[in-house]
């Protein structure tokens, strides 16, 4: 039985989703943008991707149109999330989805909006649930492109939609007033869809291999026997750090470790101060427990 993977074929996420496979050995065995080709054969056996848009991902992958898919939180949120399960966050593709007005609003809250208000968005299902909440009668006006000008349009008083660093509202005019979901891109699985299906465990590990490994160094150090103790009693390390016996005219030892990469600088001067020398550091590819 093959696997397909339901990948952005546009928008924000689709590239940081497709480096992020490509991390995790999953290529596409040619670019769907050269054929227009919708389903992409990979360099895995019976595994494809399937290209559409981000926010048909989830109900592609609830009906059995694929196994496994990629998208947003919040369009995860949007769908409802019925017919999927989310199986991890994967750290890319953070924004926060907000409901902005003109900047000359007079609007500190989305409670001081008024009854009747209309709000341009395509997360009609959030938006929904989000002004009911608050006891606010909206009206949500479904659109499918770019909220940002639909006030300058006249076409709403409002906004509800994704902002990753708030320029783009800025050069609308228009300023956040509530912070309705913060959201990332998640791997999500089919509730059709075996946990336990060899070929999805093993692309879930693979990507969860990729995500273990981010954020961390392997660190390689050649350290003299009489300071070998001090320096090893600096070292962070998953289970312990790994010690050979290095053969030279003096007593020395290779140590290699994993270090988180916020404390890499600390630990390398710390180690150096130790006795530690010829030290390396190396990228990590991969981390399995």
């Amino acid at each position: 039985m093959g696997v397909r993977i339901a990948v952005p074929s546009k928008g924000r996420l689709r590239d940081p989703v497709l480096r992020l496979l490509e991390a995790a050995g999953i290529e596409p065995l040619y670019s769907p943008d050269a054929t227009r080709a919708l389903i992409v054969p990979t360099n895995w056996e019976n595994v494809s991707l399937v290209y559409v848009r981000p926010e048909d991902i989830p109900a592609i992958v609830s009906a059995g149109g694929a196994e496994l898919g990629i998208t947003g939180l919040d369009y995860i949120e949007e769908h409802s999330g019925e017919g999927l399960e989310i199986v991890e966050g994967l750290g890319i593709g953070r924004a926060r989805l907000v409901v902005a007005v003109p900047e000359e609003a007079p609007v500190e809250s989305p409670r001081d909006l008024p009854d009747g208000v209309r709000v341009a968005t395509k997360f009609v299902n959030i938006a929904r649930r989000f002004f009911e909440k608050l006891g606010v009668r909206a009206r949500i006006i479904r659109i499918t492109g770019s909220a940002e000008a639909m006030p300058r349009l006249g076409v709403a008083d409002a906004i509800l939609d994704v902002s990753s660093t708030g320029t783009t509202l800025r050069l609308h005019g228009l300023r956040v007033v509530a912070e309705v979901m913060r959201t990332e891109a998640k791997l999500i699985r089919g509730s059709h869809v075996d946990p336990e299906d060899p070929l999805v465990e093993v692309i879930v590990e693979a990507v969860r291999s990729v995500l273990r490994a981010r954020g961390y160094k392997l660190v390689l150090m050649n350290v003299p026997e009489e300071a070998l103790q001090r320096v090893v009693e600096a070292l962070p390390s998953m289970s312990g750090p790994t010690i050979a016996r290095v053969e030279g005219p003096r007593p020395m030892w290779e140590v290699i470790t994993v270090v988180p990469e916020d404390r890499l600088a600390h630990v390398l001067v710390e180690a150096r101060r130790r006795g530690a020398r010829d030290i390396l550091v190396l990228s990590v590819d991969r981390v399995i427990p």
